[in-house]
């Protein structure tokens, strides 16, 4: 599960934090955020697909109450950077934001807090003490993919932004809705592959700390992106649109950990409760940031 919620959604938040990077350097700030705060919706949403593509499983039920709190620790980042978008402290340290500097601090503390958590990792440790198969492959083929990955994605980066922004221009809808929907999906695309393939061979808490894992990664991105950002503050230059896209991530993050917390066991149909009420949310919130695109 630690892996899944660190080294794994780090990896597979590699394009999130390329893009936005990309974005930021091509003076398209409301791409990268919108990229970064969407995809905390995508996230939330693929336990949805986990749902019905596991459905006999019950994956939802068996696993996610082993994420109580790296849910909360989602939770919290994702409202302390509503706060500081909000609030619009003055503080800074050079050209760097001190709110984005507590963001950082914050998810390298929860990582901590995550890694120390004492009845997680007594568990952890019986559940993974066991020899290595004998066909698992050596760390440098591990290494070497990954560097290939890495340098394929760097190239890409580029044109999907610069993809993204004839988009934006040529519908009228505007960077911040592109950002927040078309690209948040894109970007997204390693946790779904990634949580799938985890959940099909049994590693449901690496699945699942996979996508609690990206959405604190997310917000740590956006903290570490004022680095990036010369022009000054971070913060400031959001566009206050993307409050209501950083409140639907944090009501569908809050709806997956109470939804378990609770032990809702009710289904309809095929889709468990707490899975129905993310789509209606997801789609809604979509529907409602289109028409709030085509009206600006």
């Amino acid at each position: 599960m630690f892996v899944g919620l660190v080294l794994l959604a780090a990896a597979t938040s590699l394009p999130e934090l390329l893009t936005s990077f990309v974005a930021i350097r091509e003076g398209s700030p409301n791409l990268a955020v919108g990229n970064l705060l969407g995809s905390n919706m995508v996230n939330m949403f693929m336990l949805v697909i986990l749902d019905l593509i596991f459905y006999r499983q019950r994956i939802l039920r068996s696993s996610l109450l082993k994420h109580a709190l790296s849910g909360s620790l989602a939770v919290l980042m994702i409202g302390l950077a509503i706060f500081f978008m909000m609030g619009k402290l003055e503080w800074q340290i050079g050209w760097v934001g001190v709110d984005s500097l507590v963001i950082i601090l914050v998810y390298l503390g929860s990582i901590w807090l995550i890694q120390n958590d004492q009845s997680l990792s007594r568990k952890e440790v019986r559940e993974t003490k066991e020899d290595l198969p004998a066909d698992t492959p050596p760390m440098w083929k591990a290494l070497v993919g990954l560097s290939f990955a890495i340098v394929l994605l760097i190239g890409a980066t580029p044109f999907l932004v610069s993809s993204s922004e004839e988009i934006a221009r040529i519908t009228g809808l505007g960077t911040t809705f592109i950002g927040t929907t078309l690209v948040a999906f894109v970007t997204s695309l390693p946790e779904l592959v990634t949580t799938l393939a985890a959940a099909r061979i049994g590693a449901t808490a690496m699945a699942i700390g996979n996508l609690f894992g990206s959405n604190m990664f997310n917000i740590f991105i956006l903290g570490l992106s004022d680095l990036f950002y010369t022009k000054g503050r971070m913060m400031p230059a959001i566009d206050p649109a993307f409050l209501l896209v950083a409140t639907l991530g944090l009501v569908m993050t809050s709806l997956a950990l109470i939804g378990n917390l609770a032990r809702i066991k009710r289904r309809i149909l095929f889709i468990e409760l707490d899975a129905l009420f993310l789509t209606v949310i997801y789609f809604g919130g979509l529907y409602f940031l289109y028409l709030q695109g085509i009206n600006r």
